[in-house]
């Protein structure tokens, strides 16, 4: 329970790191929707070529299942500036920052006991070549945070519920990241 997280503590670590915001939300409250899904599918190159994508991560079942056997998470964003938003190469460059941001909540969480389960903005860059490709397991399943997209949670949606910046305007873009944990 987020009653159960030394909230205090927690401001005291998330101070350290450039968060944009956060909140920690009840994953009762999310949804794993298809259209998600069918975006990752007809849109997205990284779909059926890694375990961090569809159709690797399950079902979209599973994966809601997966997200609310967690009773709750943090829920984050970070900014990152680009001289050109419309420079898709520049753009993700500047996600690797967040990943580290993100790897760095979870290790928080999990060295205050709680077991996790990260969702982030990455399809999984760690290997050249996935093992997925060759019908292997995954190489780094400790470090491989799949995508939220992969698990059909739509992020507008929990901005919006949540209140939080969804867009900053300008050459800013906003990364998000979600960490369950119980």
């Amino acid at each position: 329970m987020a009653s159960s997280i030394n909230i205090e503590k927690f401001e005291e670590f998330i101070s350290q790191y450039p968060i944009f915001e956060y909140r920690i939300i009840d994953t009762a409250e999310i949804a794993s929707e298809e259209r998600v899904r069918t975006i990752c599918e007809k849109e997205c190159v990284r779909y059926n070529s890694t375990w961090a994508c569809p159709p690797a991560v399950g079902t979209l079942s599973e994966c809601e299942k997966r997200i609310h056997s967690y009773p709750n998470a943090v829920f984050f964003s970070s900014v990152a500036e680009v001289s050109d938003v419309l420079n898709l190469e520049e753009t993700l460059s500047t996600r690797l920052a967040h990943e580290e941001l993100t790897t760095a909540v979870s290790d928080y969480l999990s060295s205050e006991g709680f077991e996790t389960f990260t969702l982030s903005t990455e399809s999984c860059d760690i290997c050249k070549e996935c093992a997925y490709k060759q019908g292997k397991p995954c190489v780094h399943p400790d470090r491989m945070h799949p995508c939220l997209e992969s698990h059909g949670v739509v992020v507008s949606e929990i901005v919006e519920t949540q209140q939080m910046e969804f867009n900053l305007g300008g050459n800013t873009i906003l990364w998000f990241s979600m960490v369950l944990f119980r």
